[in-house]
């Protein structure tokens, strides 16, 4: 994209905002054809701005910006159509889906079909009574092969062997799973049933989706490296209370 080139009606979603100086917002869009993107929405505080009502987390938008700096003047955002009402867990689960791509997704490199899963995500999590962690795993899933970290799910990454059911497996970071002794004193161990399912995308056995977060959960943080997630710390506690 050209640093001086203005981009008008385009579809995104606001992940976070910040204040900035005394009326304006700092926005991060995740938009369908470029990416997480930076603005700034000028005067967006201001109680009669109409930026103010369009900026909220899980509204479907266009979005219109330009600039040559790395943070872009927003010049407009409208509802492109009906507002997603999230709440409870639901609401939560959408933070962390943002958080995951603040903290992952670089700037200005677009992921057109992972917007397309969020957008899906958000959509659920709106729902009547939404599967919560189906549609989270399924979103983390995407997410990690959208970055090129997809899963290896139907072999075994040291013998080559076809995953077995009713054997037991760990997940070596980066590489993929291997059959472990079922005695074995470590904190990843998978079923090759779970294993089977998760990669046929079958989360309906409450053991496989019990796995299936534990196999992410440890791929999720070892990609974050040393950066925290703080809705996830959110989410534990709103389970155990």
């Amino acid at each position: 994209m050209s640093s001086q080139s203005r981009i008008s009606e385009q579809e995104a979603y606001v992940l976070h905002t910040y204040s900035y100086r005394e009326t304006s917002l700092i926005v991060e869009l995740f938009s369908r054809r470029y990416g997480r993107i930076g603005v700034v929405a000028k005067g967006a505080r201001r109680p009669n701005s109409l930026l103010r009502s369009a900026l909220q987390s899980f509204q479907p938008l266009y979005t219109s910006w330009g600039g040559r700096s790395e943070l872009k003047t927003l010049y407009g955002a409208e509802l492109r159509f009906g507002l997603a009402r999230l709440k409870g867990k639901a609401l939560m689960s959408g933070f962390y889906i943002n958080e995951l791509i603040l903290k992952l997704l670089i700037r200005d490199d677009p992921h057109e079909h992972l917007f397309d899963v969020y957008e899906h995500a958000v959509n659920a999590l709106s729902g009547q009574q939404p599967e919560v962690e189906k549609i989270l795993r399924r979103f983390e899933r995407v997410l990690l092969a959208e970055l090129g970290y997809g899963l290896t799910l139907t072999h075994d990454v040291k013998t080559q062997r076809k995953i077995q059911k009713n054997e037991i497996y760990t997940y070596l970071l980066g590489l993929g799973p291997t059959r472990v002794n079922p005695d074995a004193k470590i904190d990843l161990k998978l079923s090759g049933k779970a294993l089977i399912e998760i990669s046929d995308d079958n989360l309906e056995d409450p053991v496989t989706l019990s796995q299936c977060k534990l196999l992410m959960r440890s791929l999720v943080t070892h990609h974050l490296g040393n950066k925290s997630l703080h809705t996830r710390r959110l989410l534990i506690d709103l389970q155990t209370n």
